[in-house]
């Protein structure tokens, strides 16, 4: 009898192991992973903020971070790392589930990165996450990768969300008033829809013109 338990468990190892195999042969699991956790751990144990505010997420270059030089994260893993900290964004202010509230769905429709100085193997960072400008269609956030021992700004990047069907001026529009119903006795002047910053604005006319070029076969 203790033979046929000791097999039926090696036989489950064997099962689950070859499950996660094909799991992560498949998907990227620890994307996924990463994702869902953020997720939960901002609706159990972070407060909401409001739809302006800079949130901060927290994180770490670890050994699957890194490039071939093996003592600073990969250029990619920066962008990657970007998509947690603007999960918890969306989340912690409440902007995802007021998009898909309106049948709206938010895509990448561009992004800039400028690395200033590279991040070391083990060293903690935090990316703060905020919203610098919108129109009628796309939202446009700033993400910076900041050092935790020095308050160094490693990398600054500007992404594009394009929202499909919402109109983003009404969805913010909403959401500013949703936050100051939300705080009736806030003394501080309301807050408005901010100017375009001179970077930002460079940075949607060189869209603009590339997606010009290329319509026209350039």
């Amino acid at each position: 009898m203790f033979n046929l338990f000791a097999c039926d468990l090696y036989s489950i190892a064997v099962t689950v192991l070859l499950v996660l195999v094909l799991l992560y042969s498949v998907f990227e699991v620890h994307y996924f992973a990463r994702t869902f956790w953020c997720t939960i751990t901002c609706k159990l144990f972070k407060k909401y903020v409001h739809i302006l505010d800079t949130t901060s997420f927290s994180s770490a270059c670890l050994i699957t971070d890194v490039d071939f030089l093996l003592f600073h994260m990969n250029n990619s893993r920066y962008l990657r790392e970007v998509d947690f900290a603007r999960t918890e964004f969306y989340t912690r202010t409440g902007l995802w589930k007021a998009i898909r509230e309106k049948g709206g769905l938010p895509v990448q429709g561009g992004s800039s990165i400028r690395y200033r100085k590279f991040i070391r193997t083990f060293s903690l960072y935090s990316i703060s996450s905020r919203i610098v400008y919108w129109d009628h269609n796309s939202i446009y956030m700033e993400h910076r990768f900041v050092g935790r021992g020095d308050n160094f700004v490693n990398a600054i990047v500007h992404c594009r969300q394009r929202v499909i069907n919402c109109n983003v001026d009404e969805l913010m529009g909403e959401l500013l008033a949703k936050n100051a119903k939300e705080n009736p006795g806030n003394q501080e002047a309301p807050r408005l829809k901010p100017e375009c910053p001179l970077e930002v604005h460079h940075w949607i006319q060189a869209n603009i013109v590339s997606s010009a070029n290329l319509r026209n076969g350039n």
